[in-house]
């Protein structure tokens, strides 16, 4: 009798064991699908090149390698392959020494230098050049694989130093810009868009601008633009100022420039902190600090319905812990959870675009600097790219914060698509999504559990190891093909009468075809 009652107590401490390490949540998720909350742009997913030298270093590590627009390898398949996946990927040229970059052609430059490091430099590095045989290989790569192009300009030209240690003064020269953009329309080079400067807005990061001044630089490169894409069909859009928002700053700079010049805002977004930040992996796991930049988004959104509406909102450059990113967390499976959910917080305030940095090197690449392999966040990138429709939905639920859960309309396709991310190590989901199809509260609502079959894409790392590289979709690794294609992401396909089940640590995209949602007509 001793033993029956010790088998039932270890039967009973297994299964209370088992309950706490693996517990099970029902959670109902609201999508409103009567009206939309927000827009994106079509092609919303965009990754930064960037201008890093293989110099480049910070905590004793130099992880740019031959990553920079200079030195990378364009002829390397892998790469052209994964920009092709996309169809188009919009892509990004810019980042901190773009303000020290010349251009050889014309003769607004007598001398071409090569970035070096130099102690009293912008970000410790002399001035750069771009040849113009590399621009043509870099566009030869960029039409094979149908790539959309930002260019960020130099916005220093013609400038000097205040007495104060970082403010620049003075007009911009735009002659040496002028015939890099003139040499690129001759050519026939597609560019969707120009960006005037990085960082140099509000307090600056190594230089800054008055509001005033960049206003009126913005307006100069508009009227070259004119001059140069007299067609308004095929003029490239106009972005800045590619920086850290600051409320004050950005209604001067959009009051000053005035409308119908800027036709994106863009802004900078390193919210996680510094790369060697020894907390990374827990802030990229804690919802309530990822919640805590939503407030900048809002503002942001707030400050251009009221000064700039012809403009909309873009994140021109995040690569989430700054100074290239963590090396143990940026590139592997974990680091999902940020940037996902930074695509589904930023689209709900109207964002049109968000470029991640990079699309390769540092720590915090979609592509593995040496290797070229995708990394996991690349393939999360992807699915939002072919299944997130730009029609943005209202979602929410009553359940853990852990979960987190983001709708749009399909894209080119009937129903909606919902992105789970489910950031708990220990607590599975069972989801089920209701179709709130009144504009008013507490009136009827439809569990969406009809017929038909939906599409599932679970996204997990492998062997449950959060900081591997490899990710599992539907529980196969995702790996290049035997031509170093990116792999088919085929869904799995699920009866819609059960719930979706969403494992600990976990990354899911549905996509449900029968959801009559009037906003996605």
């Amino acid at each position: 009798m001793e033993g029956l009652r010790l088998a039932l107590f270890f039967i009973l401490a297994s299964s209370c064991f088992s309950s706490l390490y693996a517990a099970e949540d029902a959670v109902e998720v609201f999508v409103k699908g009567v009206t939309s909350i927000a827009k994106t742009d079509d092609n919303f997913i965009c990754a930064t090149l960037d201008w890093w030298p293989s110099e480049k270093c910070d905590y004793n590590q130099c992880p740019w390698e031959k990553a920079g627009i200079l030195n990378l390898d364009l002829n390397n398949k892998i790469l052209a392959n994964a920009i092709k996946a996309f169809d188009p990927l919009r892509i990004r040229i810019g980042g901190s020494l773009q303000d020290q970059v010349v251009y050889q052609v014309g003769d607004a430059i007598k001398k071409f230098p090569h970035f070096k490091k130099q102690g009293d430099g912008l970000f410790g590095f002399s001035r750069g050049s771009l040849p113009m045989d590399r621009w043509d290989q870099l566009n030869a790569l960029f039409s094979q694989a149908n790539a959309k192009i930002t260019f960020g300009l130099n916005a220093l030209l013609g400038k000097r130093k205040s007495d104060n240690s970082t403010l620049w003064v003075g007009d911009w020269n735009s002659n040496n810009a002028r015939d890099f953009m003139k040499y690129t329309a001759s050519k026939g080079y597609k560019i969707d868009s120009y960006e005037l400067g990085n960082e140099l807005c509000a307090s600056g990061v190594s230089a800054r601008l008055e509001a005033d001044q960049y206003a009126k630089d913005i307006v100069q490169l508009k009227e070259i633009l004119k001059d140069l894409y007299p067609d308004r069909q095929t003029q490239p859009k106009l972005l800045g100022p590619a920086g850290f928002f600051e409320s004050e700053w950005f209604k001067t700079f959009l009051e000053v420039s005035g409308p119908q010049v800027v036709d994106g805002v863009t802004h900078h977004i390193y919210n996680l902190g510094a790369g060697v930040d020894k907390t990374l992996i827990n802030k990229v796991q804690d919802p309530y600090f990822l919640d805590e930049i939503a407030e900048t988004f809002k503002d942001l959104e707030n400050v251009i319905k009221e000064f700039g509406p012809w403009a909309g909102p873009w994140v021109g450059e995040s690569g989430g812990a700054y100074n290239s990113g963590g090396k143990d967390v940026s590139h592997t499976f974990v680091n999902g959870f940020w940037y996902l959910d930074q695509l589904g917080m930023t689209a709900t305030f109207n964002h049109k675009v968000y470029c991640r940095q990079a699309l390769i090197g540092g720590n915090y690449g979609l592509l593995n600097t040496t290797s070229f392999i995708p990394n996991p966040d690349y393939y999360g990138a992807l699915l939002w790219h072919r299944l997130m429709g730009k029609t943005v939905l209202g979602t929410s639920h009553f359940g853990s914060p852990y979960l987190r859960t983001y709708t749009h309309c399909s894209k080119q396709k009937p129903g909606i698509t919902m992105l789970i991310i489910n950031m708990s190590n220990s607590t599975s989901f069972d989801v089920s999504v209701i179709n709130d199809v009144n504009k008013y509260p507490h009136s009827y609502k439809m569990t969406v559990n009809g017929p038909n079959k939906r599409e599932e894409y679970h996204l997990t790392p492998k062997d449950g190891n959060i900081q591997s590289d490899v990710v599992l979709l539907n529980g196969t690794p995702l790996q290049l093909t035997s031509s170093q294609d990116i792999p088919p992401l085929n869904p799995k396909i699920v009866d819609s009468s059960s719930p979706i089940r969403v494992a600990p640590d976990s990354i899911v995209y549905v996509t449900i075809r029968d959801f009559k949602a009037p906003a996605c007509a």
